[in-house]
């Protein structure tokens, strides 16, 4: 196990089209303080490198910034998942200097580089909310600085697989940095997964079994020893872990057991190298053409 991904929360300031964890403003999920200490308790035993907070919007946690400041004080690399927009809400004003002045890296959903395509994901007014954000990022120094680095991730609009990866980083820093003066270091294109929120826009309009069998004709074996399940555990609001965060949403525990394992089991845990990955059709998503994972295409 190298990463710890931990989901907060579902509470969002934005509800999109392609969420899969149906997060949103309404929701009032949220980690409690005995979980979250037992996710710190982990950190401390230095059981992984890296902590990726995702959400909802992850910030909105009330003890998001101590869990930040505790994991960055014992030198792991903390990866924040934010939708940009966050940092526009009342009582973030000062989010963006925060996650800067720990040298936390920041993952940006930026669904396209066009206005059209982001609020057709996104809602209206979020383009422009997230141009005005990345330039703030960057006058912080992120995706110039080499502590500070800034990552944007693209998800398909429809039922189609991502573009290739290298191609569009090159179209989305051309037309962002002509357009706007926006660096970033790194594009990671996602595979929107047939789960949640997205699955059920693709039931409404009869797309599911064709988006389904797109996944399987573009299986790539070249994929598997990259998926992110061999070295990632998923934490889910409650504490229960799952091998990734899809398998979080469609309740696949890890092991595919009845019995639920907590993060507080893991402080008892040896190694989890070994054990067996819960798998379902929904996997053909990450292993379909050049791949996907939380770290973008698997085959760049």
């Amino acid at each position: 196990m190298e990463t710890l991904q931990v989901n907060l929360g579902y509470k969002c300031n934005l509800s999109c089209v392609h969420c899969h964890v149906n997060a949103g403003p309404t929701r009032t999920e949220m980690m409690s303080d005995a979980t979250l200490d037992s996710v710190i308790g982990l950190l401390e035993q230095g059981a992984v490198s890296v902590l990726d907070l995702t959400g909802g919007a992850p910030e909105l946690h009330p003890r998001f910034r101590e869990l930040v400041r505790r994991a960055r004080a014992l030198g792991i690399r903390v990866m924040d998942r934010c939708n940009l927009t966050i940092l526009f809400e009342p009582g973030q004003e000062d989010l963006a200097e925060f996650l800067a002045a720990e040298g936390v890296e920041v993952v940006a959903s930026l669904p396209c580089y066009l206005e059209q395509n982001v609020e057709q994901q996104r809602g209206k007014g979020v383009y422009s909310d997230s141009i005005r954000a990345l330039q703030a990022l960057n006058a912080l120094g992120y995706g110039i600085d080499p502590q500070l680095p800034l990552s944007l991730v693209y998800n398909p609009v429809g039922p189609v697989l991502p573009p290739p990866q290298g191609p569009l980083q090159d179209d989305y820093q051309r037309e962002l940095g002509e357009r706007f003066g926006i660096r970033f270091n790194h594009l990671y294109t996602i595979t929107n997964m047939p789960i949640s929120r997205f699955g059920a826009v693709l039931l409404s309009q009869g797309q599911f079994e064709e988006y389904m069998d797109l996944l399987r004709a573009n299986f790539t074996e070249a994929n598997l020893p990259g998926l992110m399940c061999r070295s990632l555990i998923s934490v889910d609001w409650q504490g229960f872990i799952y091998d990734c965060d899809f398998n979080q949403m469609l309740d696949l525990p890890i092991l595919a057991s009845d019995q639920r394992r907590h993060v507080a089991d893991l402080l008892d845990e040896e190694s989890l190298a070994g054990w067996a990955i819960a798998t379902a059709q929904h996997c053909y998503g990450c292993t379909a053409g050049q791949g996907s994972s939380c770290g973008g295409a698997l085959g760049a």
